[in-house]
Formats: structure tokens, C-alpha cells, sequence
């Protein structure tokens, strides 16, 4: 099968969750003997408008994924290309319209790829977005909670489904505890992780035996650290900025508890690395993030909303038995995440 995968922005460029997604999806797909081209901008130097890595195909659309040309010439470039599927990311809209005029002209199934949709509403961005989800043949969301955000957009619910980001559990079980602290937290420290709310918790349970490690960096970095110092418990927190994926997981292996406090999460894919590593999870609930969907239905997974009720989790989680891998998260390794996509695909080429 060749899967066009349309995306200005690739994990070259900046590697977010959504980027990382969608080039583990290639991976895979190339993997298991699948033809995969990547329509991007350039991230490649040199003045070859192809380039090749790992198997998968990336051709260039444009020179910066700002290119105000890239959604016209990905019309042609989708046309051309003979895909039995494309699949575009919902963001710009402009871009995912592109994409699916090309499938058009080019008699080719067409998916979108909604991990992170607008949240501005009476947009141009909006009525675009609207325009090309609704016209595709099936959308993939990564959480029931992005699946109702689309929903709201006119895409009927049988179109949309939910596939959640997958994990490798091979490397899981393989990898061994790292040094670090009882209580964890994982996550780009912008001003949508909330971390404040740990930190309150965390000055709560002075009482308790803890030591916490916070993972990740960003622009409010400096203010939590100032924080956990006003509140006196900064020789218990320690801030170790960015890690890879493996030490991460080292992290999460040693530690008995992992909280997720953020407003925003399209889908928690560290907190699913945590509980599969054998973490009891703690979530603070928010409207936009769907990090309680992997715990409701856990008896290691507890949701808070408040610092006070974190508290409260924090010392009946300590009570629980530890665990180095927990199994029953298998049910999200890579190879079920592939085959997810490829039912889909089969489906809207049946269709």
C-alpha cells in the first residue's frame, strides 16, 4: 500500500507529540512493507526536493512549513503522486484543504489526522477546518475527548475513530530503573502544565518520606523552581530538564507515583508510558485534556480535582504495592496502534 501522509510541519522541525505520532506511524508503516510518502516542508539541506531516511520518501512542498504556497502546491503534488491513501494533519486547515482537493483529483481516499484541533471558534481557520474534516472519508483522533471536539465541528460520529498513541512495550519491560524520585511528573513546562498544583500538593505532604522529579523544560521552567523554593521544598524537588524517551522510562520505573496535572492534553502519552512502567497515576481533571481517559477505569489511577484532593491520592497511593512493568497496557504497544490505522484504511477503501 502507498500512504501519502501530508504534514508542512514533521518532527524535524519540531518535535511535538502530534510530529512524533505521525513519524512513528511512518516508521511502522514502512516497517511492515508499507510504501510511505511524506509530503513536507524541507527540513533537509541541499537543493534535492527528495529526500529518503529509514525508508520512508520525504518530498518538498514547499521551503518552510509558513509557506503561504504549501496548501496550493500540495493539491498538485497529492494529484500526482498515485496514493491508495492520503492522510493529512488538521493543522493549518488551510493545509488539510489542500490535501483533500488533491485526493479528489486523484480519485484517492482521504483521512484526517485530528490530534490537536482549533479551539478558536467564528475563524477562518474554523471554517476551513470544518470544511476539510467534514469532507473526509474518516478522521483519527487520538482520545474520546478530541473525538467530541471534532464532533462539534459537523463530522458525524461513525467517521471519527479513536486511535491512541502506542507504546513500545518491548523496550518498557527491557529497560531498568533509573535514579530518581518516589513522585514524577513529565511534561513541556509551558503555561498549560499547571504545575503549580503539584507543587501545592507536594508542600502538603511535607510529613510524608518523598522526593519528586520533574521532567522537561519550557518557558515557565524558572518560575516552578521559584515556586517550589517559596514554598520550602525545593531540596525535595529536583528539575532535570529534558531526557529521552528511555530515560524517561528509567524514571518512570523507579518511581512509585506519576502525576499529571496538565490543563491541556490531547492525548497523555507519558502518563501512559508511567502506568505501563508500573506508576500509580494521579490526574488532576480538566476539561481539555483527556488524561483521565487511561485512568478511570484503573485500580492504580486516581483523578483529583483539586491540590487538596492530590494530596489526599498522594498518600493513599503510597500505600499501594509497586510494580516494575504493568501488563494489562500492552493493549497499547506499537503493533496494535499500526494495525488500528490499517483497519482504517482498508475500511475507506472499501467504501
Amino acid at each position: 500500500m502507498r500512504v501519502a501522509l501530508v504534514s508542512a510541519r514533521t518532527a524535524h522541525f519540531v518535535p511535538t507529540d502530534a510530529a512524533e505520532r505521525l513519524r512513528r506511524l511512518a516508521e511502522l508503516l514502512t516497517a511492515r512493507g508499507h510504501e510511505v510518502v511524506v509530503l513536507s516542508a524541507q527540513w533537509w539541506d541541499g537543493d534535492r526536493r527528495e529526500f529518503e531516511q529509514e525508508g520512508i520518501t520525504y518530498r518538498a512542498v514547499a521551503e518552510t512549513p509558513d509557506d503561504p504556497l504549501f496548501a496550493p502546491r500540495v493539491v498538485e503534488a497529492v494529484r500526482r503522486l498515485n496514493a491508495d491513501v492520503v492522510q493529512a494533519v488538521c493543522q493549518p486547515p488551510s493545509h488539510m484543504v489542500g490535501a483533500r482537493i488533491g485526493a479528489l483529483l486523484g480519485r484517492t481516499p482521504y483521512i484526517v489526522e485530528c490530534y490537536d484541533p482549533p479551539r478558536a471558534h467564528g475563524t477562518l481557520s474554523e471554517t476551513l477546518y470544518r470544511m476539510g474534516a467534514k469532507a473526509a472519508d474518516a478522521v483519527v483522533a487520538p482520545s474520546r475527548t478530541v473525538k467530541t471536539r471534532v464532533r462539534e465541528f459537523g463530522v458525524r460520529a461513525e467517521r471519527i475513530h479513536v486511535i491512541p498513541s502506542g507504546i513500545d512495550m518491548e523496550s518498557i519491560r527491557s529497560i531498568e530503573p533509573g535514579e530518581g524520585g518516589d513522585i514524577v511528573y513529565s511534561r513541556y513546562l509551558d503555561h498549560e502544565a499547571n504545575l503549580e498544583t503539584l507543587l501545592l500538593a507536594l508542600a502538603e505532604f511535607r510529613e510524608y518520606d518523598w522526593n519528586a522529579t520533574i521532567v522537561g523544560d519550557g518557558p515557565r521552567r524558572a518560575d516552578y523552581e521559584r515556586q517550589a523554593s517559596d514554598l520550602r521544598i525545593d531540596d525535595r524537588v529536583h528539575f532535570v530538564g529534558e531526557k529521552e524517551v528511555a530515560e524517561r522510562i528509567a524514571l518512570f520505573k523507579n518511581a512509585h507515583v506519576y502525576v499529571h496535572t496538565a490543563e491541556y492534553t490531547p492525548f497523555a502519552i507519558e502518563l501512559l508510558r508511567a502506568l505501563a512502567s508500573g506508576c500509580v497515576a494521579l490526574v488532576e481533571y480538566h476539561e481539555d485534556s483527556s488524561a483521565h481517559e487511561l485512568v478511570e477505569q484503573e485500580d492504580r489511577g486516581f483523578t483529583a480535582t483539586s491540590a487538596q484532593e492530590l494530596t489526599e491520592r498522594l498518600a493513599y497511593a503510597g500505600d499501594l504495592d509497586s510494580l516494575s512493568v504493568d501488563e494489562r497496557f500492552a493493549a497499547y504497544d506499537e503493533r496494535h496502534f499500526l494495525e488500528r490505522y490499517l483497519d482504517v484504511y482498508r475500511g475507506v477503501q472499501t467504501d
